[in-house]
């Protein structure tokens, strides 16, 4: 599956966040959106997934147009997102919270027993609420949920924001199980040397703007453009 990103502009009513950027996630590939607070990385995941509406140009899904969908309807094509501060059904259990995952595209215990042996912590807390959670445990839910749609695209934002060591380290895990199995990905990470180690590519942008696409290897080795669009 392939991801592109056709000149989107978007924003939140009258304020447009977003200028003709273009992007292309590919199968089995890690594409990290960087850039300073406020440059619209954010945005451009809930433009992808039908939240806020495109102004101009388009979204496709290994060519079918879909940024004129709404929301469930993209996620039904199957793309998981994981939102900034993981926006659990704070009051359902563990267990709810990913039945209503499962429900988005009609899977079951299958699937559901395939991503509880990836966060068997899960598994101990089904009748738990998920308000009850530690974070890294809410984040553990987060991606469990999103996965249980088998998504083709996977989207996470910030995904090891206020997260110990361990829990980072999970989540790295799961993002390469994800790649590995065909997954296209695109991370939103202020961590650079989460970026430097986990993503294939990098798109820098910067005040809505889309800049260069670098690969990563090509950032290991000369951070001039960080420096320029990271300020690290």
């Amino acid at each position: 599956m392939t991801l592109k990103l056709d000149g989107i502009s978007s924003g939140y009513g009258p304020v447009q966040v977003l200028y003709g950027l273009n992007a292309e996630a590919r199968a089995g590939e890690v594409l990290c959106l960087l850039g300073r607070n406020g440059a619209g990385k954010t945005t451009a995941l809930k433009s992808i997934m039908g939240l806020l509406p495109l102004s101009e140009g388009q979204i496709t899904l290994d060519g079918e147009v879909i940024s004129t969908l709404p929301a469930h309807e993209v996620a039904r094509r199957g793309i998981g997102y994981i939102p900034q501060g993981r926006r659990l059904f704070s009051e359902l259990t563990v267990a709810e919270n990913i039945q209503i995952g499962l429900m988005t595209r009609r899977k079951g215990k299958q699937t559901r027993d395939r991503v509880l042996e990836m966060f068997p912590r899960l598994r101990e807390r089904l009748g738990q609420r998920a308000e009850t959670l530690s974070g890294g445990e809410q984040q553990m839910l987060a991606t469990a949920r999103a996965l249980c749609l088998e998504p083709s695209v996977l989207l996470l934002d910030e995904p090891t924001e206020g997260l110990q060591p361990s829990m980072i380290q999970l989540i790295r895990e799961t993002i390469d199980v994800m790649r590995a199995q065909g997954v296209a990905i695109i991370l939103v990470e202020q961590r650079i040397e989460a970026v430097l180690t986990i993503a294939d590519r990098v798109a820098f942008i910067e005040n809505g703007h889309g800049r260069e696409v670098v690969e990563t290897s090509v950032l290991r080795k000369d951070r001039t453009l960080l420096q320029k669009y990271v300020g690290v």
